[in-house]
């Protein structure tokens, strides 16, 4: 099938979408409504093909509207740009099923990273015995967090999963006439639906909505599709290795910062954590509940082992014996939890399932018995599954990190040394602090004693300390396994690792959390393997690690400090770093990845951002986070999720058995020379500029970015201040919203044209050629700049301001971003960005049809909301109409922050 044919298929989806909202609108709210949607159409296609007049009678008519029509227009065209992704997202599911077709033949299946990965490792000879080793010891753990800009309400997210269900019932080759006419009146139903379902939520959510957000994603996808995958890579490695995976494997894992991620989130408690933990472990159960039903229902046979037989007092039907307890274990741990959720503490927990192996043994028993009664094709079927769903989700579903922020620890730690009068802890030397933390680590007496009595005025009391210190001991409460990574934001030395010790042996948690340092700025990531150093040359410490230790990496902060080009270099070279004081120490290092969907926040294509680190810092093991919108683009269908599950497989596979190239020095030489530059001059606007602040809350909706109930966590970590009080996520939201995109090229395109000025262009060409790390830092800088659009962050300018200061900067900051363009250009020798990726320019060519009119209705909508504040109004006509474009946009760009 052509590129073309493909492309219509997908212009094909869009159109019948778009044309079942079209008699949606003229149903539901009119036909005048409607006409006016199709004449605001035909403007933003003239605008799009460039046509000046067209854009002017565009804004003209958005200027012109009433208060009352904004919102119906700007919920229209945000519905479009909504079906767009779910008709693009199910042509990767269309394409994937036509791509499968090729199994069984010798050509490849193009769709099937971790089919080409076996064939490269064959012809890389790599011997059988390596790659099974490797994709045996594989870790690779994906967790899932809530997303402070995920704009799109679970409710309407299940819509548009309906919708894109009908999508795939369509495209089957042999309907009848009646199935046909079915579907189609079912799609219109769900587009009908979905019309009259607001897009923004009424309250925010709490860190238990979101906790449940991620556990129905398990739920709805997730459940079903790793089983799939993990059958896939069984076949792969029993084609090319010669035998199949052990019975226990589990490559890909999951955790969740939901419920447990506290770092400037007032609303996560320990009470709160608790109540996920639990509820986390009850639909476990629910969902395992619901497997072993099913099991009994199928697993009527009556032959088995001997010994088989003996565990079941010969029962007729043993393995539906087998099995029977199980399920009345799971039925009673589902009363307990909901007891504990109901408040209730003082319950017998007799038979209660506490560990996933209690939930395993039954599980193995009937499996090898049905393998040695040579019933191997039943052992594989469903009860495989639920063995291969056990090793992933075990009895807690998720595993929950906890993650606070260092001064909290800090505070704490300090509040005990003044209550024991030892002086305050953090006015200490980092030496005296780590010399103290070590000796109260080793010994074996309570740090308080069991029963303080407290005066309101004492440090101890403090609400803030107490948090901290009801927090670890609720984690003692809970079993081993529910719990994964102590996370510490903000760390910056080897003391803040040992503060989060101590206070877990204080609180008495039996099995601890390993604690993981985040480091974040650029100066933490320059320091980040001097600190792991220094707490590897501690004999007490290393012993404790027991030969592994875990290194997040940030990138949100990181990039907002010092901006793209920087703090990507930075975060490279601090895994360099890392990797190397491992290996002196010889410790099994992983690295965290906290990357997210801009490319401001290490946002790429998986399997190259994974190819990109550095050689040997993957070694068959990696964590990284998935955010709340990138969590429903990867894993929000089931084939899209197993195809994402693949790649992560391959990827690491990939770094791991043919690590790409070390830097030459001559590129680390340029590369040092580029960022250096590239921070000063990002950091001098940012920083420095006396306008910029107020230019960014002038000409972006960072202010009424606050008002929209995203997230259960405030947008700013401290009530005012300026940029560095700004949550980075926001921060990168805002200037996506006006199409500037600026945290992504500020210094970034300035250092790489005074590097082709130097005459350097031959070095980039090389490192853009043989090193992957280059190449995909400029493949993410030229795809945003290709997102980018001066003209449409002009209007905003336009609309908004008219003082001489804020439009000089904004002139300014156009033509740096038109010289970043340039720049990549020269570099690249091309005369448009992305000229190789057809399918994204056709993305953005359908998208910038609806996306211009929303650009251009929220600069209005701004400029009404303060006019209306400027008149004394809190709450404004104009509200919901502009949080529609906010999450319009967002969905039209396909990120946020």
């Amino acid at each position: 099938m052509s590129q073309t044919e493909i492309d219509v298929e997908l212009r094909d989806d869009v159109r019948v979408l778009g044309s079942y909202l079209g008699d949606t609108l003229k149903q539901q709210v009119g036909q005048t409504l409607y006409d006016q949607v199709e004449h605001i159409r035909k403007y933003a296609k003239g605008a799009r093909d460039g046509d000046a007049q067209a854009e002017q009678k565009l804004a003209e008519i958005l200027q012109n509207l009433s208060d009352e029509d904004a919102l119906p227009l700007s919920r229209a065209f945000t519905h479009f740009l909504n079906f767009a992704n779910i008709a693009e997202q199910y042509h990767g599911v269309r394409q994937r099923r036509r791509n499968q077709f090729h199994l069984d033949s010798d050509e490849l299946n193009h769709s099937n990273v971790l089919q080409h990965l076996f064939k490269l490792s064959q012809s890389e000879k790599i011997d059988a015995q390596t790659l099974y080793e490797t994709v045996q010891n594989l870790h690779i753990e994906l967790v899932l967090t809530a997303h402070p800009t995920e704009v799109s309400r679970r409710t309407l997210i299940q819509k548009y999963d309906d919708i894109s269900r009908c999508l795939a019932d369509l495209d089957q080759r042999k309907l009848t006439p009646i199935e046909q006419a079915q579907l189609e009146a079912q799609l219109q139903q769900e587009i009908s639906a979905a019309w009259q379902t607001d897009e923004i939520r009424q309250n925010r959510p709490t860190p238990v909505d979101e906790a449940k957000w991620g556990f129905t994603t398990i739920e709805q996808t997730l459940w079903t599709a790793v089983p799939k995958f993990i059958r896939e890579l069984d076949q792969l490695v029993l084609t090319y290795c010669g035998k199949r995976l052990p019975l226990d494997s589990a490559p890909i894992r999951f955790a969740s910062w939901m419920g447990g991620d506290r770092d400037g989130n007032p609303n996560v408690t320990y009470k709160v954590t608790e109540e996920v933990l639990l509820l986390s472990r009850w639909k476990a159960a629910d969902l395992f509940l619901k497997d072993i039903e099913n099991l009994r229902w199928e697993l009527s046979m009556q032959q088995c082992t001997a010994e088989f037989a003996e565990k079941v007092n010969h029962h007729v039907e043993p393995y539906r014996e087998r099995l029977r307890n199980l399920r009345d274990r799971l039925q009673l741990t589902l009363r307990w939890l909901d007891a504990r959720l109901h408040g209730q503490t003082a319950l017998d927990d007799t038979g209660v399932i506490h560990s996933t192996q209690e939930l395993l043994e039954p599980l193995h028993d009937c499996y090898q018995s049905l393998t040695q009664s040579k019933m191997q094709n039943i052992a594989d079927g469903l009860l495989l599954d639920v063995i291969h769903r056990a090793n992933c989700f075990g009895i807690e579903l998720v595993k929950l990190d906890i993650r606070q922020e260092s001064t909290r620890h800090r505070q704490a730690v300090s509040a005990i040394t003044a209550y024991l009068g030892l002086g305050e802890f953090s006015t200490w030397s980092e030496q005296a602090k780590q010399t103290w933390l070590i000796q109260e680590l080793s010994n074996k007496r309570p740090l308080l004693p069991h029963h303080v009595e407290l005066n309101p005025e004492d440090a101890l009391a403090h609400a803030d300390v107490q948090e901290v210190l009801a927090t670890v001991k609720m984690l003692a409460q809970q079993p081993p396994e529910s719990l994964g990574a102590y996370i510490i934001s903000m760390a910056e030395y080897p003391s803040d690792v040992l503060a989060v010790m101590l206070l877990q042996k204080e609180a008495g948690v039996a099995k601890p959390l390993r604690v993981v340092p985040l480091f974040e700025t650029l100066d933490d990531l320059d320091r980040a393997a001097s600190t792991i150093d220094q707490l590897l040359n501690m004999p007490w410490y290393k012993q404790q690690i027991q030969g592994k230790h875990e290194v997040m990496i940030g990138y949100s902060d990181s990039a907002k400090d010092a901006g793209f080009m920087s703090a990507n270099w930075a975060q490279y070279r601090a895994q360099e770093q890392l990797t190397e004081v491992a290996q002196k120490h010889g410790i099994q290092l992983t690295l965290f990845h906290g990357r997210g969907g801009s490319i401001s926040r290490g946002g790429a294509p998986t399997h190259q951002a994974l190819y990109a680190q550095p050689p040997g810092s993957i070694k068959g093991a990696i964590r990284v986070t998935e955010q709340g919108e990138m969590i429903r683009f990867k894993f929000g269908l089931e084939p899209i999720a197993i195809q994402n599950l693949e790649i992560y497989c391959a990827a690491t596979l990939k770094a791991t058995l043919l690590p790409p190239p070390k830097p030459e020095p001559a590129w680390r030489e340029l590369m040092h020379q580029m960022t250096t530059e590239s921070v000063q001059l990002y950091r001098k606007t940012v920083r420095e500029h006396p306008d910029f602040v107020r230019y960014l809350r002038t000409v972006t909706p960072e202010l009424e970015l606050q008002m929209l109930p995203l997230g259960s966590r405030p947008a700013k970590r401290k009530v005012g201040g300026g940029i560095e009080s700004l949550r980075a996520i926001p921060w990168v939201f805002a200037w996506t919203q006006i199409r500037l995109m600026l945290p992504a090229w500020l210094g970034t395109g300035a250092a790489i044209r005074h590097a082709l000025d130097a005459q350097q262009k031959d070095t980039l060409l090389t490192m853009l050629d043989q090193w992957p790390y280059f190449n995909t830092l400029i493949d993410m800088l030229e795809m945003v700049l290709a997102k980018a659009d001066p003209r449409i962050a002009q209007y905003y300018e336009s609309h908004l301001t008219d003082d001489p200061a804020l439009i000089e900067l904004g002139d300014s900051l156009r033509k740096r971003l038109d010289k970043a363009v340039d720049t990549v250009l020269q570099l690249k020798s091309g005369s448009t960005l992305i000229e190789d990726k057809d399918n994204f320019d056709q993305s953005m060519r359908v998208r910038k049809t609806y996306l211009l009119p929303l650009h251009l209705l929220q600069a209005e909508l701004m400029r009404r909301r303060r006019q209306y504040i400027e008149q004394g109004q809190e709450q404004t006509p104009v509200d919901h109409a502009l949080m529609v474009t906010i999450a319009g946009i967002a969905a039209g760009l396909r990120n946020t922050g």
